[in-house]
């Protein structure tokens, strides 16, 4: 493309959005905003030449290559209490003016309209706001998400570990999780205390959704189940389910959305608990588990 091509797309991609709604898991609807192609192929070009140089806090388990919800889960397997968190409407209370204050703080343009293009291109508007701001469904704001939240899990994390806490977080969830219960006591103040002073990005607390267990109670981080031997596992309900979709798959029962879902839950299990997969071939035959493995990618994990 000419550069008078690509600085038309970059000038007009705020509003160069397909926006749709999906049910959420608990209820409720997700408003996705997924950018048009030639935006999207900007936008993977400024991750990986800009986006992808810029530093990520060790605690942000999220969107990064390597790493899924059963590290995040395993970063507190050893402890006791954890304490969970939850961010309101995380994606959308970033806005460009964040990108701007991060550029300016970190010296990552050496001029204005590198910062106006690139937060032109990275963030969009929305049909009730003049405001830009980032999208659920466009490629580059997870990875913004996460430079973006580097100063604060920065501070938290060091904050907390003053009190022999741990801190990662999974996109908008926080947990926190120490050996001691009294160790955490500390930590929903000095976190509220940061978001108060941050002055970019502006972030609520989302209240229905705090959670503290300790380990007389089921611990759950990002839907695995820590165990009280320090293990991972995908939790005993989960695993009924999977037994039961695999023994109505053997009698047929299983339509063709069903059989891909098993699908799919084989292929987690085996990244999250392969002995329990194991079991499962022990119990059902292999040719049962490769001829689901054959319904998926051939480049399957499991």
């Amino acid at each position: 493309m000419s550069e008078s091509d690509v600085r038309l797309i970059v000038l007009t991609a705020p509003s160069r959005y397909k926006t749709y709604t999906i049910p959420k898991r608990n209820g409720g609807e997700r408003i996705i905003s997924q950018p048009a192609r030639e935006v999207k192929f900007l936008q993977r070009v400024l991750v990986n030449d800009v986006l992808s140089q810029l530093p990520v806090h060790s605690a942000a388990m999220a969107y990064r290559e390597g790493r899924s919800i059963k590290d995040n889960a395993a970063a507190h397997a050893g402890g006791g209490a954890i304490l969970k968190f939850d961010f309101s409407d995380f994606f959308p209370s970033i806005v460009a003016s964040d990108w701007r204050a991060y550029c300016e703080r970190h010296g990552v343009f050496d001029n204005e309209e590198d910062i106006r293009l690139t937060a032109n291109l990275l963030f969009h508007r929305t049909k009730r706001s003049s405001k830009l701001r980032l999208a659920i469904g466009a490629p580059s704001s997870p990875t913004l998400s996460n430079v973006l939240m580097f100063d604060f899990d920065q501070c938290i994390a060091g904050l907390v570990a003053k009190d022999k806490v741990r801190y990662t977080r999974y996109a908008d969830d926080m947990t926190f999780s120490s050996k001691r219960a009294g160790n955490l006591s500390n930590v929903e103040r000095v976190l509220r205390k940061v978001l108060k002073d941050l002055v970019s990005p502006r972030l609520r607390i989302n209240e229905k959704k705090t959670v503290l267990a300790t380990k007389k109670y089921r611990r759950v981080v990002t839907g695995l189940v820590l165990s009280d031997d320090g293990k991972v596992s995908l939790g005993r309900d989960r695993k009924r389910i999977i037994r039961a979709m695999l023994h109505h798959y053997t009698l047929g029962r299983l339509n063709g959305e069903e059989t891909a879902r098993l699908s799919g839950l084989l292929a987690f299990v085996n990244a999250v608990e392969p002995m329990f997969l194991k079991r499962l071939i022990d119990n059902y035959g292999v040719e049962i588990v490769d001829r689901l493995k054959a319904s998926l990618h051939p480049n399957s994990i499991f």
